[in-house]
């Protein structure tokens, strides 16, 4: 009977911990189980998102591997694939697909809205930097053959200002030609020298740079 009592005895504060903070306790579990459903609730519609978008960039890519693809189509299916699946990297894929599709058969206007699309999902510092520069590359020069040089300019501003590659140098320093600013495009040009590694860059900018003058 002692040992009985004693095993109760050492129990007894537990027991009264639990009864005095049940309520917090039983709170604090339902908490746990909701943010566990909401976790494996997420993970399963994101698994089906990932196959529904999946579906549709097949048919995407099958329709514009087509030697003349229905534009119709790929604007809808992209339009569907931007509204519904815009988290997944499908849309980023067929945005950029789709763009350069319209800059090569100079659509330009359409080439520039999907590039900003682009531009605007891969944005941030979560954001895909590579589809980021790809895409603002490329909207820099649609600008730059519209004539909006500072747009243009502001597109790419944020790797021009700093050390990157060799054609964003020589791009930024074609634009600022353009809007008359020899020096600063004469810069942009050297630098752009020292990083390209084959000769034929190398060339066409040291002409680019001769024909600014002293």
């Amino acid at each position: 009977m002692n040992e009985v009592y004693d095993n109760n005895m050492r129990f007894l504060p537990f027991l009264k911990f639990l009864d005095r903070h049940k309520t917090k306790l039983i709170s604090l579990l339902v908490f746990v189980i909701a943010i566990s459903a909401y976790f494996l609730i997420s993970a399963q519609i994101n698994k089906q998102n990932h196959e529904d978008a999946a579906e549709i960039y097949s048919e995407w890519l099958i329709e514009i591997s087509n030697e003349e693809p229905d534009l119709n189509k790929l604007n809808v299916m992209l339009e569907d694939l931007m509204q519904d699946y815009s988290k997944t990297g499908y849309v980023q894929v067929a945005l950029l697909t789709k763009a350069n599709l319209d800059a090569k058969e100079k659509r330009l206007n359409e080439a520039l809205i999907n590039f900003d699309k682009l531009i605007q999902l891969t944005d941030g510092f979560r954001g895909n930097k590579v589809f980021n520069k790809m895409a603002r590359v490329s909207a820099a020069r649609i600008e730059l053959a519209n004539g909006s040089y500072e747009d243009a300019l502001n597109m790419i501003e944020r790797y021009s200002s700093s050390e990157t590659n060799a054609y964003i140098h020589e791009l930024t320093g074609d634009i600022l030609v353009k809007q008359g600013k020899f020096d600063l495009a004469r810069n942009q040009y050297n630098i752009a020298s020292d990083k390209y590694a084959d000769q034929p860059s190398i060339s066409i900018v040291s002409m680019k740079i001769a024909n600014l003058g002293t």
